[in-house]
């Protein structure tokens, strides 16, 4: 049982902060919710409960290799099968490589997130790897698997005639008995009848489907090349995926086919930055009306800490909106919480209301730098740092308690 009285809560899936008098929760669950008025605004501080992040576009398998592609393109860094990271994570023993994820895990839990969305490489092995870690630690992982090698030549890719073999079926069927989901990380590293393939057995099997799209004009290019279309058309007729991660290099006609489909939209801006490419048209993405979600993206250029990631979004967001007076800070705030009940996935609300799975952080708004917030969300957006974080709690349980702090 956890009960906490006259505090800031952030209610439902509009993040509204309302005073309230009693949250409480029971077996998980959130029991008591005694809300007040709406306060948009503190003089004398209070604690402030808003809810658990997800963070939906994690490399946890390379959180092992801190900034170890410092000065190395995108191709170089991270492309198969001779890229940086994939030479480097098979150097990694289980123990080491175990030990670095669970670590990790506990590191954004300690930043307010509870749970995340993670491509993991090395086939079966890895996504095994990362469900241990997972039961280690509490959070929340949604593992989308990726063969451990890549199952075509060059020149089968340039054909993109061939079917998977059955080895790579084989493989797949493994995958998805450990894994959430699938996805491989262009649509260039498959063929046509290979995603088609993968469409079906994800669907017979009830699994997610995400791929990376438009990370730069070469994602397009290539599949242009291949087969006379870009590789979000081709995602969008083959593959039917959950999950469309970047979009950073996305055009008009391309943010139209994503609002158009309704499709989930990932967002890494950092990550972007980081390896100077171009930054994600936030903006017209949100005048199109696309649900948005962000993530922090690979552990070898990011920490996982999403309030860095949304003070960054939220202000280039103001930049290319052009005034001061657009996103509301709270529209930022939903992509990393309300956004993700767009995946439809068991018990992931993403919000707070009565009844609902009790997924929580408690943020401490007596500090100095943020006691006498004139707009609490905004607060939150762009001034909240982990060390501001007192509990992050799923399905009631702690997955982090700062510690002295006692919460009956």
């Amino acid at each position: 049982m956890v009960e906490i009285r006259d505090c800031v809560v952030l209610h439902g899936a509009d993040l509204v902060p309302h005073w309230c008098d009693r949250f409480r929760v029971e077996e998980g669950v959130i029991v008591h919710l005694d809300l007040g008025s709406p306060c948009q605004t503190l003089e004398r501080g209070a604690l402030v409960i808003m809810p658990g992040m997800y963070n939906c576009h994690t490399h946890m398998g390379d959180s092992c290799l801190p900034d170890g592609a410092t000065g190395m393109t995108l191709e170089q860094g991270f492309f198969r099968p001779d890229g940086y990271k994939y030479r480097e994570l098979a150097k990694q023993s289980e123990t080491e490589h175990l030990n670095h994820i669970a670590n990790h895990l506990r590191y954004m839990a300690r930043t307010g997130t509870v749970g995340h969305v993670d491509f993991r490489e090395q086939g079966v092995y890895g996504s095994r790897l990362l469900r241990t870690a997972a039961k280690q630690t509490g959070v929340r992982s949604l593992i989308l698997g990726q063969f451990n090698a890549l199952p075509f030549t060059q020149a089968e890719l340039q054909q993109n005639r061939q079917g998977l073999s059955e080895t790579a079926i084989a493989e797949l069927k493994q995958i998805l008995l450990i894994a959430d989901g699938f996805s491989e990380s262009t649509m260039n590293d498959l063929t046509d009848p290979a995603w088609a393939e993968i469409r079906q057995l994800t669907h017979s099997h009830n699994k997610l489907r995400a791929i990376h799209c438009l990370e730069n004009e070469g994602y397009r290019t290539v599949s242009l090349e291949l087969t006379g279309r870009g590789d979000l058309e081709r995602a969008i007729e083959l593959y039917d995926p959950h999950l469309v991660i970047h979009a950073t290099v996305a055009n008009e006609t391309e943010i139209a086919l994503l609002a158009q489909h309704h499709l989930n939209v990932v967002l890494n801006p950092r990550a972007n930055a980081n390896l100077g490419l171009p930054l994600p048209p936030i903006a017209s993405l949100l005048e199109h009306h696309v649900n948005l979600l962000l993530g922090t993206d690979n552990g070898l250029l990011n920490s996982p800490n999403l309030f860095a990631e949304l003070d960054f979004t939220y202000k280039v967001a103001k930049s290319q909106f052009g005034d001061a007076i657009r996103p509301d800070p709270r529209s930022i705030l939903q992509m990393v919480t309300s956004n993700v009940r767009s995946l439809k996935q068991p018990d992931l609300y993403g919000y707070l209301e009565q009844s609902l799975p009790a997924d929580f952080v408690i943020l401490d708004f007596t500090k100095p730098h943020l006691r006498a917030s004139r707009h609490i969300p905004a607060s939150i957006v762009t001034r909240v740092t982990p060390d501001d974080v007192l509990a992050t709690f799923r399905w009631g349980n702690p997955l982090y308690v700062q510690r002295g702090l006692s919460i009956h």
